[in-house]
C-alpha cells in the first residue's frame, strides 16, 4: 500500500522516471586537486552521451573527503547543465548547503546510526527531495526500509546490494507496495534490477560509457528482447572488469575510461582515495569497453 508522499517528492520522482542518472566520477589530480572548469565539461560530456541527470558527490564522486568549497563549486557546476542533480548528503548540514545550492534532491548515505532519524532530520534540515539508498557494504533491514520509504520526503530508493539477488528484489518490492521510485544502483545485476522491476538507474557505469549503460535502458523500454540481450551482455562485460575486486577500486577504473573516452583528461584520471591497482588492469579495463 503506498504512503503520503509530499508534492516535491512526487515531482522529483516522475522526473526521474526512466532516467539514467549519472553517478559522475569527481576528475583529480594525483595529489586530489579539482579543477571545477574541467568537472563542468565532462558534466556536460555526460549529458551530450546519454545521461538524462547527474548525482554528483555521491561514492563515485568521493564527495565524503572532499572540502566543503569543492563540494559546493561541483554542485553549483553540476546545476548549470539544466539538468536535475542529485547530490549525495551524509549529514542535515549537507543536505542544507545542497539545497540553498539548487539540487533538486539529495541521496543520503547510509549509516550506523538512526536511518530513520537521519531521514527526518535531513528533510527537517532542508525540505528538499530525498533517494534513500540500500548499500551492500550497510545493508538495510527491510522494517527500516519500510520505515525510510513511508517518510513524505523520500522520493525513490536506490538499491546497490551487489551480489544479493534476493535482497535486491525485496527491496525493488518495498519501494514500489510504497509507491516510491524503484532505482537501480546495481552495476553488476544491471539488466536482471530492470526485469525485477527498477524504473530508473543511478550507476557508476554511467561516470564514463554512458552510451553502453543507455543502450540498456533504451532497449528495455522496446519491445525486441533480444535488442536488450545485446545489450545488457555487453554491459556485464563492463561490468565484470571495472566492479571487481578490489571493489573500491572501481573509481579509478571508471576514470580511466572517462580518459580513454576523452571526457576528462589523463592529468585529472586520479583517484588519490582508492586501492592500489595491479600493473595491466588498466588495459584489461579498455579492452572489456570496446569488446
Amino acid at each position: 500500500m503506498s504512503t503520503p508522499i509530499d508534492p516535491r517528492a512526487a515531482r522529483l520522482r516522475e522526473r526521474l522516471r526512466g532516467a539514467l542518472v549519472a553517478a559522475a566520477a569527481t576528475p583529480m589530480t594525483r595529489t586530489g586537486e579539482v579543477d571545477l572548469d574541467l568537472a563542468e565539461s565532462y558534466y556536460r560530456r555526460l549529458i551530450a552521451s546519454g545521461a538524462d541527470a547527474l548525482a554528483v558527490l555521491a561514492h563515485t564522486g568521493r564527495g565524503p573527503f572532499l572540502t566543503p568549497d569543492v563540494r559546493a563549486g561541483l554542485i553549483t557546476r553540476a546545476r548549470r547543465t539544466g539538468v536535475p542533480v542529485i547530490a549525495g548528503v551524509g549529514t542535515p548540514e549537507d543536505a542544507r548547503t545542497a539545497a540553498g545550492l539548487g539540487a533538486d534532491g539529495v541521496l543520503v548515505f547510509p549509516t550506523e546510526g538512526d536511518r530513520v532519524a537521519l531521514h527526518a532530520e535531513v528533510w527537517a534540515a532542508a525540505g528538499v527531495p530525498m533517494i534513500a539508498f540500500d548499500l551492500y557494504t550497510r545493508p538495510c533491514p527491510p522494517a527500516v526500509l519500510r520505515e525510510i520509504l513511508a517518510h513524505p520526503g523520500v522520493a525513490g530508493l536506490k538499491t546497490a546490494l551487489l551480489s544479493d539477488a534476493m535482497g535486491c528484489q525485496e527491496t525493488i518490492a518495498l519501494t514500489h507496495e510504497a509507491g516510491r521510485l524503484a532505482i537501480t544502483g546495481e552495476d553488476r545485476m544491471f539488466g536482471p534490477s530492470l526485469l525485477w522491476g527498477a524504473q530508473a538507474a543511478l550507476v557508476g557505469l554511467a561516470a564514463a560509457s554512458v552510451e553502453t549503460t543507455a543502450a540498456v535502458l533504451r532497449a528495455f523500454a522496446g519491445e525486441d528482447l533480444r535488442d536488450f540481450e545485446k545489450a545488457s551482455a555487453r554491459l556485464d562485460r563492463l561490468a565484470a572488469a571495472t566492479f571487481t575486486a578490489p571493489m573500491e577500486g572501481y573509481v579509478q577504473r571508471m576514470l580511466w575510461l572517462a580518459a580513454e573516452e576523452g571526457l576528462i583528461p589523463e592529468s585529472h584520471a586520479c583517484d588519490p582515495y582508492g586501492p592500489a591497482l595491479p600493473d595491466g588492469e588498466r588495459a584489461t579495463v579498455i579492452a572489456a569497453a570496446s569488446g
